[in-house]
């Protein structure tokens, strides 16, 4: 076994990167089932990046720095990719509203000018991007943001979901393509939910301002 030694905190920190430790290795251990746990993908991340400006940034304001700047990218590859003009693109402060019922809405993060492609953005953090990329599958815990835009939405045919992480030393910039059809069902199922629960709001807010409960 060997000993190491060290000055600060900060060096001994640093070194600790890309190692199973004592407290992590409940993050790696798979007790059930084979898909590999968030402790996997931290590790591999951590061997990959490398320093940025947004480091020390708080999660949601590095992803409001980082966000024009991706846009920006995908917009460019686009361009050298499909023949899309950048001229094509909108993005900024917007919300989108569905004709039918204005409180069912959303806010892309940019859309070309035909409303039938749309960008989603995401600046996570290092071991969430590189699982993204390797599983090419968006993150749980943003599928009903993806469904809403194609509730939203009725003319979008495609989402891109672009994953954007400029500490990473390779793919740093990816995106995955979301298709209407491949959600059918759940853009139906989750856009029925939306109206009943809407129902039931309108009716609460209604016994509360006429003093009924």
């Amino acid at each position: 076994m060997q000993v190491k030694h060290f000055e600060s905190k900060e060096e001994w920190e640093m070194y600790r990167k890309g190692k199973i430790t004592g407290s992590r290795l409940k993050e790696l251990i798979v007790k059930r089932g084979t898909e590999m746990k968030k402790g996997y993908y931290d590790l591999i991340a951590e061997r990959l990046v490398i320093p940025h400006e947004s480091d020390d940034l708080p999660a949601m304001q590095r992803g409001t720095l980082l966000e024009p700047e991706a846009v920006n990218i995908f917009i460019e590859h686009m361009l050298e990719t499909n023949g899309i003009p950048v001229e094509e693109w909108e993005s900024g402060l917007v919300i989108w509203e569905r004709d039918d019922n204005a409180s069912i809405a959303l806010s892309p993060d940019a859309y070309h000018v035909d409303q039938e492609i749309a960008v989603e953005v995401k600046c996570l953090n290092s071991g969430e991007h590189i699982k993204a990329y390797l599983t090419q599958e968006v993150p749980d815990q943003y599928e009903e943001q993806v469904i809403q835009y194609f509730i939203v939405n009725e003319n979008l045919e495609k989402l891109y979901f672009v994953m954007y992480d400029p500490r990473m030393s390779v793919q740093s910039f990816f995106y995955l393509v979301i298709d209407r059809k491949s959600m059918e069902k759940k853009i139906e199922d989750y856009f029925t939910q939306q109206l009943n629960m809407l129902d039931r709001v309108e009716a609460t807010v209604t016994k509360l301002t006429e003093g009924l409960f």
